[in-house]
């Protein structure tokens, strides 16, 4: 099982998000991944590469095509970690609201 600093390394580069982002669509190839972007179909596969290593795309085989697919698990492992720090500033933003509607108030 891939890291969690794997993951967030993978996430890191816009690129890859993107490509991850059209894989929730559903299965791409390399050809169809790499055609939004100004890069080559080996640049596509590198990146590819760094989201198979983080557990985040797998390929298939399908005859000719060698479909990628969205593995979503580590992204729910990534959420799941991120959402203690989500309660953590919904706290700190509730006091902060408080704070200001105090000094608003004129209350020390």
């Amino acid at each position: 099982m891939p890291s969690l600093d794997t993951t967030f390394a993978a996430l890191a580069d816009p690129t890859r998000r993107a490509i991850l982002a059209r894989l929730a669509d559903g299965e791409a190839t390399v050809t169809e991944l790499a055609a939004p972007f100004a890069m080559s179909q080996p640049a596509v596969s590198k990146h590819l590469r760094v989201l198979e290593r983080a557990g985040l795309v797998s390929r298939g085989r399908d005859a000719q095509r060698r479909p990628c697919r969205l593995v979503a698990e580590p992204l729910r492992e990534a959420t799941d970690w991120l959402a203690d720090y989500r309660d953590y500033w919904e706290t700190s933003y509730q006091r902060l609201d408080a704070l200001l509607d105090d000094l608003r108030d004129g209350r020390p």
